[in-house]
């Protein structure tokens, strides 16, 4: 198989669109994929810089609370903490309508599917409080800029951020001989979850060759990393184990304990031929199929070793490769079902701009969450599930029927005629079945809503 514009936008990109091209080359995606950031700059997200600054106006807030129960003062510092909660939450959905407009605008698709994959094998939430909304902005800081570069820039820049710290409880981990522990003798413990999942999700993966030593000792080292509201991640040496740390046969560190050991150690991690492996096999099934062929994961893992993780050349090889061109795709996971909706109805930023909290959760946020993808909260750190059967479900079946019918009405009301839009919007996959269909519906909503819900819209 080779180069193909439609299935280019559809599997590598977000979707076909009737008033922008298709990309006529594999080297056109990458050029694009090299250059500005356009879209991040159309439709901006908070950064998790700004973002800090509400984390600080709640831990003013909860001070304000502690100091006196009971008071006026108090009372209304519990007010405030509400409020910048619901803030929070009202802004958290306008990023989720500025990275739907992203996708459904931008001439650069291929970059928005990566900010999710990597965001995605990068999970990261917050637990409490205002932090419950800084997906979006840890993703624009941590995630984002680094798509192009080598994977250990993108390693390093997500376990030193503060919500990936947050989310896998790392800012408590002390070492048992730190001079933390030396001197409080109690409420300090050495946590393995940052280890651990940086060992199986993130690099060598579930069946790499660690062991549970080589968590510990990985563990150990990274004791130390932590964070701070108002300034940030920081690397607390009195938190930090002494000594040297071995992981994978290799020793780190020393005393005193320094952050540029972790960075060796994780840049060791980024260049193991097993992490290699891992993250070619798992952007071969997001991207081509649940089961992809031997030829491209071997095709992809040996210039990842080349090049030592260069991941434009990573790209490069995917989209080079003739096993990446396979006509049957994947199940298109909820938000990129919506978005290629959207996409393919032109949808305009100033109706997404216009829609409040409550709109935007109505029409396409709990949408998707009865389509099994509820934004930004994926059950674990192993982020969202790519097999297709945990897409296929009744229910998440019948909650892509219902939106395809009722809701591109709301979100484009002059619905084009059903007869053009299975052209835009599957393109060569049209059969002469879903044009007939879509001709013989009663209304332009359902004619609209069969060529959304049928199986060449819904694979990529």
């Amino acid at each position: 198989m080779s180069f193909d514009p439609d299935l280019a936008e559809i599997r590598f990109g977000c979707g076909l669109s009737p008033v922008l091209a298709p990309a006529k080359s594999t080297k056109a995606i990458l050029a694009a994929l090299s250059g500005p950031d356009d879209m991040a700059a159309r439709f901006p997200i908070e950064s998790f810089e700004t973002f800090q600054g509400r984390m600080l106006e709640r831990a003013r807030q909860s001070a304000i609370r502690r100091k006196d129960r009971g008071s006026p003062a108090s009372r209304a510092a519990t007010k405030a903490i509400r409020r910048l909660n619901q803030t929070a939450r009202i802004d958290a959905a306008g990023w989720f309508g500025q990275t739907l407009m992203r996708r459904t605008w931008t001439e650069d698709g291929f970059r928005e599917r990566l900010a999710h994959f990597w965001g995605d094998h990068f999970t990261a939430r917050g637990k409490t409080g205002v932090l419950r909304r800084a997906t979006s902005p840890y993703i624009e800081d941590a995630i984002r800029p680094h798509l192009t570069g080598r994977f250990e820039e993108l390693l390093i820049a997500a376990v030193k951020h503060p919500l990936f710290l947050h989310y896998l409880d790392q800012q408590n981990s002390v070492g048992p001989n730190s001079a933390v522990a030396t001197r409080r003798k109690k409420n300090t413990g050495l946590n393995e979850n940052l280890a651990r999942e940086v060992l199986e999700l993130h690099t060598l993966g579930v069946d790499g060759p660690y062991t549970q030593q080589d968590v510990r000792q990985l563990a150990e080292l990274f004791t130390g990393l932590t964070f701070q509201i108002r300034a940030g991640f920081k690397f607390n040496k009195h938190f930090a184990e002494p000594g040297a740390e071995t992981v994978l046969g290799k020793e780190y560190g020393g005393d005193p304990a320094r952050l540029r050991d972790v960075h060796a150690a994780l840049r060791d991690l980024a260049r193991h031929p097993a992490t290699a492996r891992h993250l070619c096999w798992k952007l071969a099934v997001h991207f081509v199929s649940d089961t992809p062929t031997e030829a491209l994961v071997v095709a992809m893992t040996r210039r990842y070793d080349d090049s030592r993780g260069d991941l434009m050349q990573v790209y490069e090889t995917l989209l080079n490769h003739p096993d990446a061109w396979v006509p049957a795709g994947n199940i298109k996971q909820p938000i990129d079902f919506v978005s290629s909706a959207c996409r393919a109805l032109a949808v305009a930023p100033e109706l997404i701009a216009g829609f409040d909290e409550r709109a935007l959760q109505l029409n396409i946020i709990q949408p998707m969450g009865l389509m099994g993808q509820i934004w930004e909260r994926p059950e674990g750190p192993d982020g969202w599930p790519e097999e297709d059967r945990q897409w296929v479900t009744p229910q998440g079946i019948a909650a892509r029927l219902q939106w395809a019918v009722a809701v591109p009405q709301v979100l484009r009301p002059d619905l084009p005629d059903p007869r053009d839009f299975v052209r835009t919007a599957l393109g060569t996959r049209s059969s002469a079945a879903t044009a007939f269909a879509a001709k013989a519906a009663e209304s332009r909503a359902d004619g609209i809503g069969l060529i959304l819900a049928s199986p060449a819209f819904q694979r990529q």
